[in-house]
């Protein structure tokens, strides 16, 4: 596994150099951006591809050229891509599309790129049964010939906005992933009806080299910016400098990653949202810019925020000028920004919030006439304050607390801004599966009926994507179905077509988990809760992450017949990545809900002073970590080496490499500093069960807190203290390889899992 840009072929090459070269003639060749050589398919420099959407403020019309989503087809569909002809339909109105034919011959009409593949999507669950999942799909179950569609089928999206992708997902969901990673996750969302999407990769760069003009050395920013793992919170204005500092390198050609991402989504129709410009600045720069108001933002969970400049001062229209011009360069131009001033505990001092939020959007339209302002509803914002100094025609509120609490009135709280329905089912990466789906199903159809109802659109926010293909496919369903929703009717058809036909055994699988993971209450928690195994080991651990559920949120038997069903599925439905992934993420999440009921009696074990069971409790624990890490490594998704790979293949030599895996293992560990750690409860936060982290951090921390419990009982004293941060620490600091790539996983998902059932059924009958 390689983050690379794959090389190009001569002519694409040399196509490029001429771009390259045309663009230093027009805008001067000492321009420090543009200098460097192109350097194995690579830009050393800014990506020129991007700079051909025009002059500040335009927006020029693209022709809708079905070429794109053409490509995408293929990618998704390589045996079947000939069976489908594509008809841009742009007279159709925004956001519909139309599918019709006959066996081996189907055409969908659309208005975009991005609609004719939600077109096709709509086909493949509703006609040919088959599922393209985030992950694991079932088209190898495909027959040669596709079957026809019975009468024409035309469909309009419910909602204009159909928006995907939280702040923390390049963070949690891996900053060093390729293009390529990158244009899978464009597909799928264009798939399931997805029309804008948040672009941090790169993000960086504008900041980089706006700054240098506002008194900054390129060395000073270098440090200033976070490692890519941590870049997410540095945009949010959380933090700065950790995992840094980044090479000038690294930059450009996550900037030129970035815009290529970009342009792949507008040849799709859809827009890509990019980060706006609030005034974040680094220390000191009052000091060195004239005229200048800057605000100290206070301590994030550890860490010193960035200092925000006052939107209101004359300097900061300069700087934001300048950085979106330095955006436009690499990047385009857009249709939607984010930002989000004053997230999570911002301080605004004396500045005037109203007047603020009024020269920040002034700002974004000068740079951008009309654009849309994307801002997250989450805690206490947005502010009544900034409302009320934006035109709010050009504002979106994703609301990222629609399904975690109760008796929500957003039309009241907002004032009748448009808004988004939105979802956080996943927090930091973990893989933990379920969702409230049961109250996106009830709140979409009510909220969207209100006589006063503002809402717009459906926001796809959890924090890290991939780990939960059903609720992907749920929540995106739900702006494109013209009837309510039947939660369990919807169910049993994903089980059909996530496998490739209707097995009653699979219906019994995802029937036990409709009813368990999936069907949560809204009320505190919108995620379900996390393992033990993976938890700072103590005898009264409730939940690995500080922020996450203390308890289960479900009924643990149900995911534990739902995988003897798994089990018992047809044999012939039994070979695709679906079924693989599923039966995986099912065993895991059987054991991990085991580890809720026998820590409790490890702690029983202990204070009764028996030692015999304590080892027995104990040893039984390591087998179901052993267990754990083995059938996880069985499948591609769940790999601690894919991770750190990614990360070192972006350093130039072994320190930038060894720089950067800090970074990606830092950030499920430790997550940040000490003070961070421990004092802002991070530690753990982005807990998951990968094979390789289960065995090399997850198992031997807990052996040593039992090894230390053993002694206690022996010497009939107090268990030594550990500093388990320090432990973790040195875990983090760790560049040891792990399997990777297409090699990666080993052993038969099948025969571990089914181990991992009979244990279960062992532990239960000892238990009785």
């Amino acid at each position: 596994m390689t983050n690379s840009t794959p090389r190009r072929p001569r002519r694409a090459q040399l196509r490029r150099r001429v771009a390259l070269a045309t663009l230093v003639a027009l805008l001067g060749a000492g321009s420090p951006a543009l200098a460097g050589p192109v350097d194995g398919g690579h830009v050393r420099g800014r990506a020129p591809a991007p700079v051909r959407q025009g002059l500040p403020g335009a927006h020029k019309p693209r022709a809708f050229d079905v070429g794109p989503a053409r490509d995408a087809l293929e990618r998704l569909l390589p045996r079947h891509a000939d069976q489908f002809t594509l008809v841009p339909d742009p007279a159709a109105g925004a956001d519909r599309f139309t599918v019709s034919g006959s066996a081996g011959a189907i055409t969908v009409r659309g208005s975009t790129g991005a609609t004719l593949l939600t077109g096709i999507g709509w086909y493949l669950q509703h006609v040919a049964g088959a599922d393209i999942g985030w992950p694991g799909e079932s088209i190898g179950m495909l027959p040669a010939r596709l079957p026809a569609v019975p009468a024409p089928v035309t469909r309009s999206a419910l909602v204009p906005h159909r928006y995907a992708l939280n702040d923390t997902d390049d963070g949690y969901s891996g900053a060093y992933r390729t293009f390529e990673q990158h244009q899978r996750q464009i597909d799928l969302l264009a798939l399931h009806g997805i029309n804008e999407v948040f672009v941090q990769a790169g993000a960086e760069y504008p900041y980089y080299r706006a700054l240098q003009g506002f008194g900054y050395s390129a060395a000073e920013l270098r440090e200033w910016i976070p490692g890519p793992g941590h870049q997410s919170w540095w945009l949010l204005q959380n933090l700065s400098g950790f995992g840094g500092p980044v090479s000038e390198r690294l930059m450009r050609e996550r900037a030129e990653l970035g815009g290529r991402i970009a342009e792949q989504l507008r040849g799709l129709g859809m827009t890509p949202v990019l980060p706006g410009y609030f005034g974040t600045v680094p220390p000191g720069f009052a000091a060195r810019n004239a005229g200048a108001k800057t605000v100290a933002q206070g301590d994030w969970a550890g860490f010193d925020r960035p200092d925000w400049l006052d939107p209101s001062s004359p300097v900061f229209g300069k700087l934001a000028a300048a950085y979106y011009a330095e955006q436009r360069a690499v990047f385009g131009d857009s249709a939607m920004y984010r930002m989000s001033p004053l997230h999570e505990g911002g301080t605004a001092g004396t500045v005037d919030v109203k007047a603020a939020a009024r020269a920040v959007q002034s700002a974004l339209h000068a740079a951008h006439p009309g654009a849309m302002w994307a801002v997250l509803g989450w805690q206490d914002s947005p502010k009544a304050e900034l409302l009320a100094g934006v035109d709010t025609s050009k504002l979106l509120i994703l609301d990222g607390l629609s399904d975690r609490y109760n008796r929500l009135d957003r039309e009241t709280r907002w004032g009748g801004v448009p808004y988004a329905m939105g979802t956080i089912y996943n927090f930091g990466g973990h893989t933990t599966i379920g969702a409230n789906t049961s109250v996106w199903i009830d709140r979409f159809g009510s909220w969207r009926a209100k006589a006063d109802s503002a809402l717009k659109g459906i926001a796809y926010l959890p924090e890290a994507t991939g780990t939960n293909p059903a609720a992907f496919d749920l929540f995106t369903d739900l702006a494109w179905e013209p009837g309510p929703i039947d939660q369990r009717t919807w169910f049993a058809d994903f089980a059909a077509r996530r496998y490739g036909r209707p097995d009653k055994e699979a219906a019994a699988a995802w029937e036990e988990l409709r009813k368990g993971p999936y069907s949560t209450s809204s009320g505190l928690w919108s995620e379900s809760q996390d393992s033990l195994f993976t938890a700072r080991p103590s005898l009264t651990a409730v939940g690995a992450a500080y922020w996450s559920p203390k308890s289960m949120r479900y009924p643990a038997d149900g995911v534990r017949r739902a995988l003897d069903h798994l089990l018992t599925v047809d044999p012939k439905l039994r070979g695709s990545s679906a079924y693989r992934f599923d039966l995986v993420d099912t065993a895991r999440q059987a054991l991990a809900n085991h580890s809720r009921v026998l820590l409790p009696k490890i702690k029983a074990a202990y204070e009764a002073k028996d030692l015999t069971r304590l080892r027995a409790l104990t040893a039984e624990w390591a087998d179901g970590e052993r267990q754990l890490d083995a059938v996880t490594g069985s499948d591609p998704n769940f790999l601690l080496g894919d991770w750190l790979s990614a990360a070192r293949s972006w350093g130039a030599d072994e320190a930038e490499q060894d720089r950067y895996e800090y970074d990606a293992r830092s950030i499920l560990s430790v997550w940040g500093r000490r003070s961070t750690s421990e004092g802002g409860f991070l530690h753990d936060y982005a807990n998951r069960e990968w094979s390789g982290l289960i065995a090399e951090l997850y198992a031997p921390r807990w052996a040593a807190y039992f090894e230390a419990l053993e002694e206690s009982l022996v010497r009939r004293a107090a268990p030594r203290e550990i500093d388990w941060h320090d432990f973790e620490e040195e875990w983090a600091r760790r560049t040891t390889r792990h399997p990777s790539g297409a090699n990666g996983p080993s052993g038969d998902p099948y025969a571990l899992a089914a181990d991992i059932a009979a244990a279960l059924k062992s532990s239960e009958g000892a238990a009785r």
